[in-house]
């Protein structure tokens, strides 16, 4: 009777545990995504979400190299609660609470203390979404791909053949939201798979990871069929495209040096030693650990933690890796109380390293909203958007574009959005503002995602995928019948879109305010007559 007391207790413990987690993890998020933006990132999939709802799709009606399914989450989310900023962050926050929860249990599966795994899942759900505060493709992928590394680990942990059929299903989802690090996590959980299996051969949970596979691919081209989206675009743009790109982006990595790969991310490294020394020291006693799972387990937590470094480096967005180390330190304390035990002062620096860390990068990254690139910018006198419309209230509208007059920039895309609200043509809206068709009712017509030359789409007239993508773009040019394309400044990333995609005799460019120019599309050989 009285161990039975006792598993209530523990129950109710963790169900306490989990309430606490789950409120503080969306609420920490939901404050943080209303604080300030950087329109390129923060309005990434605002705009998607919207299109999507009102039926229009990546890979058909836009040209994209960012997976689709957070624009689809987004427009579930929509669909039920209505469109709103409020929501759009939402989102993220939902998100958020569910990398902290499965965190937490994953470690209480490990045995680790109730409230050792409530310290580390708390503590990564300060550091995770939070430093961007609204759906972004870089965080959740990576999120995706360390609970699909938490699959394959549970596989092995419980010898459940569940995880084996989750394992390619959460892969897939993550794949579709961003191909990397999604595609260096697949390669370490297929090699260490083919490892556990050459060693511990089970059919049934092959057959079920087949299945897992099977179900996935077959849903996902369900959704492209029901949607009327081509096979050729979606491998064009999120396949070929994307790997030309990666050719260039392996120059962010080498050389690999010191200061970048070890100093940059040395709290990442501190977390993780007593991993590698567990490793050391078991294979050191006996090769045959080499065959364990604990071995294969604590590769892919290393292995992943690489990834996600290189990952990093390749990218040209701020630091956001940093929610790796209480996980790491987790497992650290795992592993630390199974095999030293007697050492208590590895207890102590674990937790030290987690909280002071937390410290350090809330306050420095996410706080200062580093990511967003507000770092050096006071949200003080910054302005409620619902100024703008009521769908963006209680968003801190401050920017790194008008970091001393938000007045100001909120006064110019007012006066930009009338222009374009009365102009009864068939346009098309280019802008990093992605809102503006949000708050007008209407379809931008815009055939990217979003606006970054050279990194979303190839605009350099040698490049091998050049004319695909303009003649992808020039197709809805005319299947939309599309009169005149206006251009809401500044664009981060690029400064006139059509110039290498129309002939000059095309284009009748035209200044209207100090943000807004258009371009009246003309009769000419590039476009024909529509």
């Amino acid at each position: 009777m009285e161990k039975f007391h006792n598993i209530i207790s523990e129950k109710r413990k963790e169900i306490v545990c989990v309430i606490i987690l789950l409120f503080f993890s969306i609420s920490f998020n939901q404050y943080y995504g209303f604080q300030g933006i950087n329109p390129i990132d923060s309005f990434f999939s605002f705009n998607t979400g919207y299109d999507i709802l009102n039926g229009h799709y990546p890979f058909k009606d836009y040209w994209t190299i960012t997976g689709p399914f957070i624009d689809f989450t987004v427009a579930i989310l929509f669909k039920i609660f209505g469109v709103s900023w409020s929501i759009y962050v939402l989102y993220a926050s939902i998100f958020n609470s569910i990398f902290t929860i499965a965190t937490f249990y994953i470690l209480y599966k490990f045995g680790l203390n109730l409230y050792y795994c409530f310290l580390y899942a708390f503590l990564l759900s300060i550091l995770a979404y939070p430093s961007a505060g609204t759906p972004y493709t870089d965080h959740q992928n990576s999120f995706l791909s360390i609970i699909a590394v938490y699959c394959f680990i549970l596989a092995l942990k419980t010898n459940l053949k569940f995880y084996w059929f989750v394992l390619p299903v959460i892969i897939g989802i993550s794949f579709l939201t961003k191909q990397a690090p999604t595609g260096h996590i697949f390669l370490i959980i297929s090699l260490l798979s083919s490892i556990h299996f050459i060693f511990n051969f089970n059919a049934e949970k092959i057959i079920y990871g087949i299945i897992g596979s099977i179900f996935f691919v077959s849903t996902f081209l369900i959704i492209l069929w029901i949607g009327s989206v081509p096979i050729a675009n979606f491998i064009d743009q999120y396949i070929l495209f994307p790997i030309s790109l990666a050719e260039n982006r392996l120059d962010f990595i080498f050389p690999l040096e010191f200061s970048r790969v070890i100093l940059r991310f040395k709290l990442l490294h501190l977390a993780s030693l007593t991993l590698i020394f567990v490793c050391i020291k078991k294979i050191f006693e006996n090769y045959k650990y080499l065959k364990s799972d604990e071995f294969l387990i604590i590769v892919a937590l290393l292995g992943s933690t690489y990834a996600l470094i290189a990952h990093q480096l390749m990218t040209i967005n701020g630091i956001f890796i940093f929610f790796i180390i209480p996980i790491l330190s987790g497992f650290s304390h795992v592993y630390y109380l199974k095999y030293f035990k007697n050492k208590k002062y590895i207890h102590f620096l674990l937790i030290a390293l987690s909280i002071s860390s937390t410290a350090y990068y809330g306050v420095k990254y996410i706080d200062k909203r580093d990511f967003m690139d507000l770092r050096k910018i006071s949200l003080e006198d910054s302005i409620d958007a619902k100024i703008l419309d009521k769908k963006l209230s209680g968003l801190k509208w401050k920017t790194t574009l008008y970091p001393e007059n938000p007045k100001s920039e909120i006064s110019n895309l007012k006066e930009a959005i009338s222009i374009i609200k009365n102009d009864n043509r068939k346009k098309m809206i280019v802008t990093d503002y992605q809102f503006i068709s949000v708050i007008l009712s209407s379809y931008d017509y815009s055939p990217n995602k979003y606006w970054y030359k050279h990194h979303a789409y190839p605009t350099k007239t040698d490049h091998k995928y050049f004319k695909r993508y303009r003649d992808f773009i020039i197709s809805k040019l005319k299947e939309d019948k599309i009169e005149i394309v206006y251009t809401v400044k500044p664009l981060w990333g690029e400064d006139d879109v059509l110039k290498t995609l129309l002939s000059d005799d095309c284009v009748k460019k035209s200044a209207h305010t100090k943000i807004l120019d258009s371009h009246l599309l003309l009769k000419c050989s590039d476009l024909g007559v529509w």
